[in-house]
């Protein structure tokens, strides 16, 4: 066993405690990878807050980025030493996987919500020796060190700033993957985006990419709105300030968005882009919201105006080829997430999360303690 740092969930609803626990050696299949830094996303928050049933207590964090320390025997993606992002996990042996929609692997569930292997096991143990749940998302990396799978993994130019790329691995693939993956906005489409934080600014800059001549985000916070504009966004709307922006925008773009996006999770939200929509427009929806919300529209509506709503997960991405693509774009100046980007250490991942509920910070990540790293693996 190895003593590592963790931020652990001890209970629903709880704030993180920044804890010392055990973390096995990798198994056959396994990977352990030393974290450099790791996102914070607003899933982990909803987990976290009870939205799906998980088992506490519990590691969270699945935008981990870090140095491969030690490999299973069966391992032959990765080496150690090499340099890595974390995405989610799947299990390669689907339909859904054979088609290259990991995101939609038939075992999904298991084997990124259960905080069990699939054998029912946890790498993770407290100091008494009691079982906290890992494997979130195959990685559990609001932690120091973790147990994670080739599948996850995908290398990383070790010149590149690791410490804050983790979220490629999940927010920013999300945001730009649904526009360029799922959607499959083309040039000169119009595209609405509702929602300003890292998967809605993620998604203005990959409606950059893709070249939509009406680029517009509707998002309450001014500096989100700006920096929306510095990525490439053609218009933005504040929605308090203007509480009939759904009617403005009718007026103003008569035929009406050929997409939307809405990354919120709210259902009036929702509502307010399927209104926006062209005929035949398609509408994303992204975020995750409360159990109870229904999906916006009305049947009759739908049809008549042939529409269409789509749920995404990760941006459809399959991470081994998108992922390289992101960080292309990146390197290139069309990706500059990292302008969103507001790092912390591990152990205040409490401060994290208050900065980005109060607006302050789009996006956190959390640095592991100088005192929690052993850089001889």
């Amino acid at each position: 066993m190895r003593s590592i740092k963790a931020a652990v969930v001890p209970a629903v609803g709880e704030p993180f405690d920044y804890q010392s626990l055990e973390l096995e050696p990798p198994r056959a299949d396994e990977v352990h990878v030393q974290i450099k830094g790791v996102g914070l996303c607003h899933t982990d928050l909803v987990v976290s807050g009870g939205v799906m049933p998980y088992r506490f207590p519990a590691v969270l964090g699945h935008e981990g980025a870090g140095i491969v320390r030690a490999i299973g025997s069966e391992v032959t993606k990765v080496a150690v030493g090499d340099s890595v992002l974390i995405s989610f996990r799947s299990c390669g042996s689907c339909d859904r996987c054979d088609q290259k929609q990991p995101a939609y692997c038939r075992t999904s569930v298991h084997l990124n919500y259960s905080g069990r292997r699939v054998d029912g096991t946890t790498p993770l143990r407290d100091r008494n020796q009691a079982e906290v749940s890992g494997n979130f998302f195959g990685q559990s990396s609001f932690a120091s060190d973790v147990i994670t799978y080739e599948r996850n993994l995908v290398r990383v130019d070790p010149s590149l700033p690791l410490e804050i790329l983790g979220p490629l691995g999940c927010g920013v693939q999300t945001g730009v993957g649904s526009v360029l993956r799922s959607l499959k906005v083309e040039a000169g489409s119009s595209l609405l985006i509702v929602g300003g934080g890292a998967v809605g600014l993620s998604a203005v800059m990959g409606g950059a990419i893709a070249g939509c001549e009406h680029l517009v985000l509707v998002e309450p916070v001014a500096a989100r709105r700006k920096l929306a504009q510095e990525f490439g966004a053609t218009e933005v709307i504040d929605p308090n300030a203007n509480p009939e922006w759904v009617k403005d925008c009718r007026a103003r773009y008569s035929l009406g968005f050929d997409y939307g996006l809405d990354t919120s999770g709210h259902a009036g939200a929702q509502e307010s882009a399927l209104k926006c929509l062209a005929s035949m427009g398609v509408l994303g929806l992204v975020g995750l919201g409360a159990r109870e919300n229904k999906p916006p529209g009305r049947a009759n509506l739908l049809v008549s105006n042939g529409q269409t709503l789509k749920g995404i997960l990760e941006g459809d991405s399959d991470p081994d080829e998108f992922l390289p693509q992101l960080l292309e774009y990146f390197q290139q100046g069309r990706l500059p997430f990292d302008r969103m980007v507001q790092t912390f250490p591990l152990s205040q991942i409490n401060q994290a999360v208050a900065a980005v509920h109060d607006g302050s910070c789009i996006k956190a990540v959390l640095i592991p303690d100088e005192e929690s790293i052993d850089e001889t693996g």
